[in-house]
């Protein structure tokens, strides 16, 4: 074979693309709907990426309940480490977040920046697990025999929007705060630039995440919106916006249920994009009143 026919060869060879699967409850498994769609870039397609249905919805926000209680359960110290276990494994595959940011058209300079600030935001919500309560936690005056203490728990399961324009460190600034308090969650990557969600799954994977804390989801935001708005078992959604219209259409659904609805319209490489009211964006508040015993002249107690 002549040299240029070789050359012919090897760009007549058909590329076969890798298919981006989802990730709930710790496994990757393929749409049931065994839909997919190619994100396109510079008229390079990334993938073949799942295209969720309603269905993967329901499996991913059973999968967020189940673990949601035990991962509550643990001390603020272990999510912390966690939290900070996610960051050392991030860290160590850069090069291959790096690549697959600038084939999704991220400039060099910002995925850099990128991938430094999503570890370091790693590190900061670890941090801030075991002191959020101190700062945001009360004690209160009572006008009787009782202590009065205000604490902040879990909402329980949060679906998260992931931002469409900052594919990395905007999916990981919604994702730290939400869990670091003992919440779980169910993510939908953006559309367009999906590939760090599913490698970021992969991190999640590898390192002590236990299964069902963090599920992502690929597909259209516009399709599955009213289900997770409307979705019973959702107690909260993040998103990062979507534009007035689609905005306003996940409030009224998620109103029906009364679900928390928080809406982010913030560039997440600003220094205040990390902030433990993220963290308080997604607990409520618990009062506990506890009597306390009086002791009377005579000795006796009540």
């Amino acid at each position: 074979m002549t040299e240029s026919n070789e050359n012919s060869g090897k760009s007549d060879r058909l590329e076969v693309l890798k298919t981006y699967k989802m990730y709930i409850d710790g496994k990757f498994p393929r749409t049931e709907s065994a839909r997919y769609y190619q994100p396109v870039v510079d008229g390079t397609s990334l993938g073949n990426v799942c295209l969720a249905s309603r269905k993967d919805v329901r499996n991913s926000v059973v999968a967020a309940r189940s673990a949601q209680s035990a991962w509550a359960r643990r001390t603020a110290y272990n999510r912390a480490q966690i939290l900070y276990r996610i960051a050392e494994m991030l860290e160590g595959r850069s090069q291959q977040f790096l690549d697959e940011l600038l084939r999704q058209g991220v400039e060099a300079e910002s995925a850099e920046t990128q991938i430094a600030k999503s570890i370091d935001r790693l590190i900061y919500y670890a941090g801030w697990c075991d002191k959020y309560q101190q700062v945001f936690s009360s004690v209160n005056p009572v006008a009787s025999s009782h202590f009065n203490f205000s604490t902040l728990e879990p909402v329980g399961v949060v679906f998260v929007v992931a931002s469409r324009d900052c594919p990395l460190l905007g999916l990981i600034s919604l994702i730290a705060p939400v869990i670091a308090s003992g919440n779980t969650c169910v993510v939908l990557a953006s559309e367009n630039s999906p590939l760090s969600a599913i490698t970021f799954a992969e991190v999640l994977a590898t390192s002590d995440v236990p299964g069902g804390v963090v599920n992502i989801l690929t597909g259209r935001v516009e399709e599955l919106s009213e289900h997770f708005s409307r979705h019973l078992d959702v107690n909260a959604i993040a998103c990062d916006g979507l534009g007035a219209e689609l905005d306003t259409m996940i409030k009224e659904f998620a109103s029906e249920t009364i679900k928390r609805v928080k809406i982010y319209n913030q560039d997440w490489s600003a220094e205040a994009a990390a902030n433990p009211y993220l963290i308080q964006d997604f607990c409520e508040v618990k009062t506990t009143w506890h009597p306390i015993e009086q002791i009377t002249e005579s000795g006796a107690s009540y």
